[in-house]
């Protein structure tokens, strides 16, 4: 059972990060740029992004019981969210949720420093992995031993992702644009599926 959460919980914030989709990104804003400076700007922005998620994960639910926002509320609108990323991704086309949209991207473009915008903040740490932290957290509220499964699993997706950056150049050759929206789209579907039973999860404590 515990081994099952784990690998839903692996799969869930994989597909929503989607390594693979911001290696190219990753590239295209960084054109001119050294390798080493790829790797300085790789390893900050990924530590950053780690930070946010990591916070989001540990009070995400505090903050939203301080708001007055319940779990049940907070599914159901994660879910909406996941399914409108997901459009996105089986579109495969960009937009403020899971990549950066066309203004932010000229101004990421323009940056000496891209690690902390557009890097951790939307491409890492963006509007769908932060959800699904604070859902995926507060499934497990009663099990603190899970809690820090969870967690740990985030932080191999998150090193997953650190190496998909150091290795964007190579990964582009090997895959090209195509097999990259293959995969995203693949990614997307899953996405919709998780972001139906967020939906459902939701409603039925309502309703129960």
């Amino acid at each position: 059972m515990i081994v099952e959460a784990l690998i839903s919980t692996f799969v869930t914030l994989f597909v929503v990060i989607d390594p693979i989709g911001v290696a190219p990104l990753f590239m295209s804003l960084t054109p001119s740029e050294t390798v080493a400076h790829r790797r300085r700007l790789a390893l900050k922005g990924v530590g950053i992004g780690a930070a946010i998620l990591f916070v989001f994960g540990l009070f995400g639910e505090m903050l939203l019981q301080a708001l007055g926002i319940g779990m049940p509320a907070f599914r159901i609108a994660g879910g909406i969210l996941l399914v409108l990323l997901s459009i996105d991704m089986l579109m495969a086309r960009d937009s403020g949720l899971r990549t950066t949209t066309e203004g932010e991207a000229a101004e990421g473009a323009k940056r000496a420093d891209i690690s902390v915008f557009p890097l951790a903040i939307p491409l890492i740490a963006g509007p769908g992995a932060m959800t699904s932290i604070v859902l995926l957290m507060g499934k497990a509220a009663d099990d603190p031993a899970m809690q820090g499964a969870i967690l740990a699993t985030m932080a191999v997706v998150l090193l997953l992702s650190l190496l998909c950056l150091l290795a964007a150049g190579s990964l582009m050759k090997l895959l090209g644009v195509t097999g990259v929206n293959v995969i995203t789209r693949v990614f997307g579907i899953i996405t919709a599926a998780l972001g139906v039973q967020f939906v459902i999860d939701g409603v039925l404590v309502v309703l129960g």
